[in-house]
């Protein structure tokens, strides 16, 4: 039977390509998504992706994962820094999860380099633009759900 990974993408990621590219780089969304879809092929994995700036609904996507998905990549964005409800939610379904970053969080602002995601995740990898999002698959595939 096929794996099912949930690709989860926090707030502002649906700017990608028009927001601050020389942080975030020119590419967007559906390109990631594009390129995910791709290895995922590869991989024989099925994916579900979803965004939003919200949230309750990135919570919602989370808890929907359970009983239904076999592991879950996302980039929480700036929730990254403050959001004990995600923590929580990834926390509360007992998957694997990844958390990913298009830049490299421990070299930018201080208030960006703290995770409180992180400590409920398998793995954190951050600076590889969509290189993360595709070791993540990797990663995830190879070695959290087989």
């Amino acid at each position: 039977m096929q794996k099912k990974i949930f690709v989860i993408h926090g707030p502002n990621l649906n700017m990608l390509g028009i927001r601050e590219p020389a942080v975030y780089g020119t590419m967007t969304l559906d390109e990631i998504n594009t390129s995910l879809q791709e290895l995922a092929g590869k991989l024989d994995v099925e994916l579900d992706f979803f965004q939003s700036n919200s949230e309750g609904a990135l919570i919602d996507k989370i808890q929907s994962a359970y009983g239904t998905a076999d592991g879950i990549i996302i980039n929480p964005g700036a929730y990254t820094h403050y959001s004990y409800a995600i923590r929580d939610a990834i926390s509360s379904v007992s998957l694997p999860a990844i958390e990913v970053h298009l830049s490299d969080i421990h070299s930018r602002e201080e208030f960006r380099r703290i995770s409180v995601i992180k400590p409920v995740c398998k793995a954190q990898i951050s600076g590889l633009g969509k290189d993360s999002y595709l070791l993540a698959l990797r990663e995830m595939a190879s070695k959290y759900v087989k």
